[in-house]
């Protein structure tokens, strides 16, 4: 058994906190939420294919999780300039791998990363 104290800014660590998970799943629950509601506007530009897809037959279910994820996305990396224009700290290096694997991958997973590093900096904005 190891006697070392758990470190707060592990590798990229025996995975984050169930508590961390259940938070970022939230907001993207009411991203969301926000998604449905501009989708009921009256105002709609006609349907185009995400240009982004790897085919065009993304079902209308996972377009609203992938935008609801890319605005959560977006809420942490304004967090995380603000933070970042008010310290002068650095990109770190981290933060910028894990948005990375994020626009990559587009999960929970990896956004439930980018969070993470977010709490280490005690930046998360909820």
């Amino acid at each position: 058994m190891s006697a070392l104290p758990p470190s707060r800014k592990g590798s990229d660590s025996a995975s984050p906190s169930q508590a961390l998970t259940d938070r970022v799943l939230a907001r993207v629950s009411e991203a969301g939420l926000t998604v449905d509601r501009r989708g009921g506007s009256t105002r709609r530009r006609p349907a185009q294919p995400d240009a982004r897809a790897a085919s065009a037959t993304r079902t209308p279910a996972q377009i609203r999780e992938v935008r609801s994820l890319r605005s959560v996305f977006r809420d942490l990396g304004k967090s995380y300039r603000r933070y970042r224009r008010e310290t002068g700290a650095p990109v770190s290096a981290e933060v910028r791998n894990a948005a990375r694997r994020f626009r990559r991958e587009l999960s929970v997973p990896t956004l439930v990363l980018v969070a993470a590093r977010l709490a280490e900096l005690d930046i998360l904005p909820w």
